[in-house]
């Protein structure tokens, strides 16, 4: 699929995405991003907000969570209120406005454009959901996307020696059910993907995710919630980074949406050299915004407790856990001028500043890497143990923590109980005495 730019003189520099837009909400973010003034602008899923969400219920005739739940926490739509909704988006927020008339955008869409919630290959609606995103899109009448299955798309930019391609996955059209360890991308889309990295002059190559590639936070977080990740399918994971090798390419950056915080994530053994997964989320969706004090102050506490193998580290950080947990958009300023050339890549907040950031050398992002004269001898792979390779007292830790927190104040109350019945009781007994005296 050729993209607007593909033969252009002038090199992609500037790249901003993101993903969680909520429709309806005010959306000011829009304002920064344009400030940046992107060459390219990509969707990450969650463009918008289409399901309709029931409230926590675990008691009542109607119970949407918990062990005794009834009927399903989240309704699809009809296509006429999908439309409805994206129309909101394209034509109700006055910041999307302004950047599609000055800037290319891109995108794959996650569980809630699709239509339901964590919802895969199963979905009813998913070929109507398919062209209805397309239209918000702006995408051909005649464009491939509209006639295969699934919105899978690659597009290059820029002149020889400076190429950047863009890959976007579809992790939903064709998605086994959540930890059966099946298929993400189904065949088809793994052959395409395959062609489109064996035919790349590129010498960057942006690999768009739905859901983090990277990061697996939902093997520490359970028993207590978990988020989709491609490490829910290990075997696809193993798959992702086994194609990326047998096809020799370089400069592979994977960004990812869906989690409602921003985070910077890297792993060192699955290619000759690093891989970079930067996770924007959300644009209007964070999740210290989305829950009342104190719940806001549990969420950031889990993010410290929690083991960090994956999790990039560094005094860019604003936060202790580098964790960004409010709007935010993501990055990518590319200086080809720089010898080597120069990759800066950032989560930045509402109103554009810089929360979290790496900056990566192009030359680092070369197979072989790993075993070149540059860094024989040196200890550069800091992150090779997965999260769900850890020790179980270490995966388990915030369950461990919760409930060694829960037992300490129980025992904490039960124990001021006692003292307040024994205080009492004696109050008791020396008024019967003096009673009787």
């Amino acid at each position: 699929m050729e993209a607007r730019g593909a033969h252009s003189a002038e090199p992609l520099t500037r790249i901003a995405f993101g993903s969680c837009a909520n429709q309806s909400a005010p959306q000011p973010i829009w304002d920064a991003v344009l400030e940046l003034d992107p060459n390219l602008f990509i969707f990450l899923g969650d463009n918008i907000y289409a399901d309709i969400k029931q409230p926590n219920k675990m008691v009542g005739r109607e119970r949407t969570v918990g062990p005794f739940k009834n009927i399903p926490r989240f309704w699809a739509v009809s296509p006429e209120e999908l439309k409805l909704k994206y129309d909101l988006l394209k034509h109700g927020q006055p910041g999307y406005v302004a950047l599609r008339k000055k800037t290319q955008i891109v995108g794959t869409w996650d569980d809630h454009d699709y239509g339901l919630n964590d919802a895969g290959k199963e979905y009813e609606g998913k070929d109507a959901s398919q062209q209805l995103m397309l239209d918000f899109l702006d995408e051909a009448p005649d464009s491939q996307r509209r006639k295969q299955q699934g919105v899978y798309a690659a597009y290059t930019y820029g002149p020889v020696g400076k190429k950047v391609k863009v890959i976007l996955l579809d992790t939903r059209y064709h998605r086994d059910p959540l930890r059966s360890d099946g298929t993400m991308l189904g065949e088809t889309q793994w052959r395409w993907f395959e062609h489109e990295l064996q035919n790349s002059d590129a010498q960057i190559h942006i690999i768009g995710s739905s859901i983090q590639v990277v990061s697996n936070f939902s093997a520490m977080s359970q028993p207590f919630f978990s988020m989709e990740s491609w490490g829910m399918f290990p075997s696809e994971r193993s798959r992702l980074y086994a194609v990326l090798r047998d096809t020799n390419t370089s400069g592979v950056l994977f960004i990812s949406g869906d989690v409602h915080f921003g985070e910077i994530s890297r792993f060192d053994c699955g290619l000759t050299y690093p891989v970079y997964d930067i996770t924007s989320s959300g644009l209007t969706e964070a999740v210290e915004e989305k829950y009342a004090f104190p719940f806001s102050i549990a969420l950031a506490l889990g993010g410290w407790v929690l083991p960090q193998t994956m999790r990039v580290h560094n005094s860019r950080c604003t936060t202790n856990t580098c964790v960004y947990g409010h709007a935010n958009f993501g990055t990518f300023e590319i200086d080809w001028d720089a010898n080597p050339v120069i990759i800066d890549a950032n989560v930045r907040d509402i109103h554009g500043n810089p929360v979290l950031g790496e900056t990566i050398k192009l030359s680092e992002l070369q197979p072989g890497y790993f075993k070149s004269q540059a860094v024989r001898g040196r200890h550069v792979k800091r992150h090779c143990t997965l999260e769900s390779e850890l020790p179980w007292y270490r995966k388990y830790i915030l369950a461990i923590t919760f409930i060694g927190t829960l037992t300490v104040s129980v025992g904490t109350l039960l124990m001021l109980l006692v003292l307040i019945a024994v205080r009492l009781t004696r109050r008791t007994v020396r008024s019967l005495t003096f009673k009787e005296d």
